[in-house]
C-alpha cells in the first residue's frame, strides 16, 4: 500500500512540473506587460517573464499585450538605427528579435507610442524591428489606462 501511495505520488509530482496540471487551472487571463526602461538586461528578463507567464497559462487562455513608449522603444531599435535617433543604443539584438518572434508567434501584440516615434524622431518601418503601422498606439500611457478599463491585468516587469 504504502508503495502503491509513493507511485502515486511521483505520478502527480511529474504531471505538476511538467506543467500540464497547472496551464489548465489559472484560467482566461488578459494582461497588459508596461516597457519604458532601456536596460538590455532588464527588457530580456521582461522577455522571459512573458514567456513564463505563457508556458503557465498556457496561450491559448491568454490575451497578452506589451505596451512600450519612451526609453522602452529600445527593445525593437535595431542597434543600427541607432544613430537617426533620439535614442544612444538599440536593442534588438538577433538573441531579442528571435524572442520577440517567438512571442508574437505565440500571440502576443506589441503596441508602440507614437508620441515617442515623434520624440525620439523613429521611423518605425525602417528603425524598429517588426513594427507596422497597426501597432502604433497614440499615446503608450492611455493605452495602458484603456487597457485596464478594459480588464487586463498590469504588470510592470
Amino acid at each position: 500500500m504504502r508503495l502503491l501511495s509513493l507511485i502515486a505520488t511521483a505520478l502527480m509530482a511529474i504531471t505538476f512540473y511538467t506543467g500540464s496540471a497547472l496551464a489548465g487551472s489559472y484560467g482566461k487571463q488578459k494582461v497588459v506587460y508596461h516597457i519604458n526602461y532601456d536596460d538590455p538586461k532588464s527588457q530580456a528578463g521582461a522577455m522571459r517573464n512573458i514567456q513564463n507567464h505563457i508556458n503557465a497559462v498556457g496561450k491559448e487562455n491568454l490575451d497578452l499585450k506589451v505596451v512600450l513608449h519612451g526609453k522602452g522603444l529600445t527593445l525593437l531599435l535595431e542597434p543600427t538605427a541607432s544613430g537617426n535617433t533620439k535614442f544612444g543604443t538599440g536593442n534588438a539584438t538577433e538573441a531579442i528579435t528571435a524572442k520577440i518572434a517567438g512571442l508574437k508567434g505565440q500571440g502576443v501584440n506589441f503596441h508602440v507610442c507614437a508620441n515617442t516615434l515623434r520624440g525620439k524622431k523613429i521611423n518605425y518601418s525602417q528603425d524598429l524591428y517588426d513594427v507596422s503601422k497597426a501597432d502604433i498606439v497614440p499615446s503608450g500611457v492611455a493605452e495602458l489606462a484603456k487597457l485596464q478599463a478594459m480588464g487586463y491585468t498590469y504588470i510592470k516587469p
